[in-house]
């Protein structure tokens, strides 16, 4: 077991996105987030990587600390007029690694060479990010990634937007990380996508509505059922207990 949620009830300001989440989330796992906008797939997220403090259960991690999770959120929190380069950007992945005020040697150089061209972006290095396509700015996402060597992967959207190559692209990474028996979550909106590359599929409407096998998991009966949900949600439920 890598994560196990426990009665997890999750939200803002005492009003729950997530309602009384219960599952684990086996070591090795690749697993897809599915479900209708709003459904709680980004706060969610933001729990598992312990930017957001459960409003009540449980997230149990089995020992992984803050360096053991690698968090890619959504393209629209990232700050693209931000006057960084390529390569420093990509760099960050090593900071749990070299530290704050840590020097970047020639072991740590190659490495971000190395995921940099590992995500077909070789040339790019001096560009800043503000200058990059779509599918130019998730690759460089995926390259930070790379070098964070994390045990748990953690994917917002990681394929919104972007062009098909990219995507075919950055599905052979993640499926790498499968293959080196990390574990990874995305949150997807393209089920013939999930169908073909996810095993396992957690569907969401501010609740579970079903997580399992994929194919059993996302049926048109589950997923009416999730998008029903999600359209009787009542925005001004009552705050949760302080």
């Amino acid at each position: 077991m890598q994560l196990r949620f426990k009665n997890l009830t999750l939200g803002y300001d005492r009003h729950p996105a997530i309602h009384h989440l219960d599952g684990e989330v086996a070591s090795g796992a690749l697993i897809a987030v599915v479900g209708p906008n709003g459904a709680g797939k980004s706060t969610l997220f933001k729990g598992v990587v312990g930017a957001l403090n459960p409003l009540s259960g449980h997230i149990e991690r089995a020992g992984i600390g803050a360096r053991d999770i690698a968090y890619l959120p959504q393209a629209a929190e990232i700050d693209r007029t931000f006057p960084i380069h390529v390569y420093d950007m990509v760099a960050m992945g090593l900071w749990h690694q070299v530290g704050v005020f840590g020097g970047i040697g020639d072991r740590e150089h190659r490495k971000i060479k190395d995921a940099i061209a590992a995500v077909g972006l070789t040339g790019f290095e001096r560009r800043t990010i503000g200058t990059l396509s779509g599918g130019q700015m998730q690759r460089m996402l995926f390259a930070r990634l790379l070098l964070q060597d994390a045990r748990l992967i953690v994917l917002d959207e990681p394929f919104n937007a972007i062009d098909s190559r990219t995507c075919t692209d950055l599905l052979e990474l993640v499926r790498r990380w499968h293959r080196e028996r990390r574990t990874v979550l995305a949150a997807l909106h393209d089920i013939d996508l999930v169908k073909s590359h996810f095993p396992e599929t957690l569907l969401l409407a501010r609740e579970k509505v079903a997580w399992g096998e994929t194919a059993k998991v996302l049926t048109a009966e589950n997923l009416l059922k999730a998008r029903r949900m999600c359209e009787a949600f009542d925005e001004e439920a009552a705050a949760c207990a302080a």
